[in-house]
């Protein structure tokens, strides 16, 4: 999903560019010019995500427009991380990038008060214990070499504590 919003943001600036008025020509001139580069595989791919993007809903269209420009105002090194951030997203296997999702919607639905809670919270646990930041991180690279198998089990075996 995450490759898809990205291809269709691609086709969106895309669109945008090639577009744009007098003052975009410029820009609509060089998306053109990056299209034609393309292999025919790579340029049906990027009609196939247009016609995607074109039969989402207009509000949906209009929030990855707003995002896509979001992006492009970011400064490089910004726009770096995210998308380094994506790429590691996109590596995760499938049930953890569902898992990702359903947590992040969770978060969205939260009320205002307590989305700020959580992240006063989690900033202050990470200044105050630095040591404990590199340990989550050490967490993290071993559950990435775990099977799907071993992560299942120390799901259970976390449950199990938290229920004593």
């Amino acid at each position: 999903m995450g490759r898809n919003l990205a291809i269709i943001g691609v086709a969106v600036a895309l669109l945008l560019g090639m577009s744009s008025r007098a003052q975009d020509a410029a820009k609509g001139q060089m998306a053109a010019e990056r299209f034609e580069k393309l292999s025919p595989e790579q340029k049906e791919a990027l009609r196939a995500k247009l016609r995607e993007f074109k039969a989402l809903p207009k509000e949906e269209q209009e929030r990855i427009r707003s995002n896509l420009e979001r992006f492009k105002k970011l400064p490089p090194e910004e726009r770096e991380r995210l998308k380094s951030n994506l790429r590691e997203f996109q590596r995760l296997p499938t049930e953890e990038r569902q898992l990702l999702r359903e947590r992040f919607r969770e978060f969205r639905n939260m009320d205002p008060e307590r989305k700020a809670e959580l992240r006063r919270r989690m900033r202050e646990y990470l200044r105050a214990h630095p040591e404990r930041r590199e340990q989550m991180m050490e967490n993290m690279r071993r559950w990435r070499q775990m099977t799907p198998k071993q992560r299942q089990e120390l799901r259970e075996r976390m449950r199990e504590r938290r229920r004593r």
